[in-house]
């Protein structure tokens, strides 16, 4: 490291950083070669079977096997060339046969040069399987002609195009031919190796990701009919609300919930999905436009036939997303209106109880007032009771007095004292009341 950033706290992946935009060169290839690439979805445990797989390749075909995984690898063995990629979903393997071509177009390829039996054993799920044929112009002019083309296209419609301002020809036809892979043919007039490379990688990245941007059609199409028969069922329920019908609040709830945790289960699984076949798709466009292509007369360029066909499936997927979302949101809207319509109807009820309970509270205190005066009546009885007994010990002791008067002024005498005890008693735990 320089003396100028020895002192400096450098960031740890500094180093990584810079590696990345280097991480996958760009191939470089001759005219004539035959190429076949694989793109196989793989999980984590794949792919760990996957590098094993490789290093068995170089075994068997008498190279020193890698030991440490990289994103991108490639070897050479005599006239094959093999190249993987890992990316997040799927690996790609690129096989180029580089002995010259004298054989007619996709008769060879260069999985013809793998050893016997090592493809077959390769795990994962093939997504996109197709050969490229390049080869150099002819001064034949009969050789790049449509009709002579066709021929090694099993006879079906092509697509074509002439990019990089007619340096080279390629043609296709984005279906599946017998073999079971796709195909591609580069007519190179004018491109370097290096340049020729590059727009063999373009052919190879457009044909993986509108194939990967196709993934979620399928998910899109399975949930639709759910999505319609939720749509339905939420205008029930908020056409019912609109009405404001005597319902059931806690029916309609469950309903709702019930329609909330479909949707978000869709959600969780279509949601990344989605995502991924926007990126792909527009990883598409940019490949593309980076081909700068020129019409062949009467045929439709790569950007024309994968613009007109490709668009619709990508935006029938973005619709159902977006309607995903949009079910969400007026769910949640409806489900707001249910809670603001049960919180009304529980604050109804509660003033009906806290009325009913004043009520009660206003019974309760009559008839406290009606016991309060019974109390003071059986209180002065008892403590007359008493000053009987006391009076009655006096005059046996010998102390003469008229007991009679005596308990006929002790009675209202006690009776007020109680009574007033009573309400000073009632009018302390008023002002308790009061004070809390």
């Amino acid at each position: 490291m320089s003396e100028l950033l020895a002192n400096l706290d450098i960031h740890p992946l500094r180093g990584d950083f810079y590696d990345e935009l280097h991480s996958r060169p760009f191939q470089i290839l001759p005219s004539p070669a035959r190429v076949s690439h694989i793109a196989v979805l793989t999980n984590p445990e794949q792919r760990q079977s996957q590098f094993q797989h490789l290093q068995t390749l170089h075994t068997l075909l008498g190279h020193v096997p890698p030991q440490q995984e990289v994103g991108c690898f490639e070897q050479t063995f005599g006239d094959l060339r093999v190249r993987r990629e890992m990316h997040m979903e799927f690996a790609s393997y690129t096989f180029v046969n580089l002995a010259p071509n004298r054989s007619v177009a996709f008769s060879e390829n260069a999985i013809n040069l793998l050893p016997e039996g090592w493809l077959a054993e390769l795990s994962g799920t093939v997504i996109a399987a197709f050969h490229l044929d390049i080869q150099r112009g002819s001064a034949d002019r009969a050789r790049e002609n449509p009709d002579y083309v066709r021929t090694h296209f099993e006879g079906l419609r092509l697509i074509g195009s002439s990019p990089q301002e007619g340096a080279a020809k390629v043609w296709s036809t984005f279906q599946l031919h017998s073999d079971g892979f796709g195909r591609f043919m580069v007519i190179n007039h004018k491109m370097s190796n290096s340049q020729l490379g590059r727009l063999t990688q373009r052919l190879m990245e457009i044909e993986i990701y509108r194939l990967m941007s196709l993934l979620a059609l399928p998910v899109a199409r399975e949930i639709t009919p759910s999505l319609n028969d939720m749509d339905q069922q939420l205008v029930l329920v908020t056409q019912t609300l609109a009405d404001n019908q005597d319902v059931d609040e806690q029916a309609l709830l469950t309903r709702l919930t019930f329609i909330a945790a479909r949707i978000e289960a869709f959600r969780a699984r279509a949601t990344f999905r989605f995502s991924a076949t926007r990126a792909y798709h527009q990883l598409v466009m940019t490949r593309l436009d980076e081909l700068k292509e020129d019409e062949l007369t009467g045929h439709l360029t790569l950007t024309e036939f994968l613009t007109r066909r490709l668009t619709p499936a990508v935006k029938t997927c973005e619709a159902v997303g977006e309607r995903l979302e949009d079910l969400s949101r007026r769910v949640d809207r409806a489900s707001d209106m249910m809670r603001t319509r049960v919180e009304l109807a529980i604050q109804s009820q509660n003033q009906q109880l806290l009325s009913s309970m004043d009520r009660r509270s206003k019974i309760q205190l009559m008839m406290q007032h009606t016991v309060e005066g019974f109390s003071v009546v059986a209180i002065t009885y008892y403590l007359i009771g008493l000053l009987k007994l006391v009076l009655d010990s006096v005059y046996e002791a010998g102390i003469v007095f008229n007991k009679s008067l005596v308990l006929g002024i002790a009675i209202p005498v006690t009776l007020a004292l109680v009574y007033l005890s009573v309400r000073l008693v009632h009018h302390h735990f008023i002002r308790m009341a009061k004070n809390q």
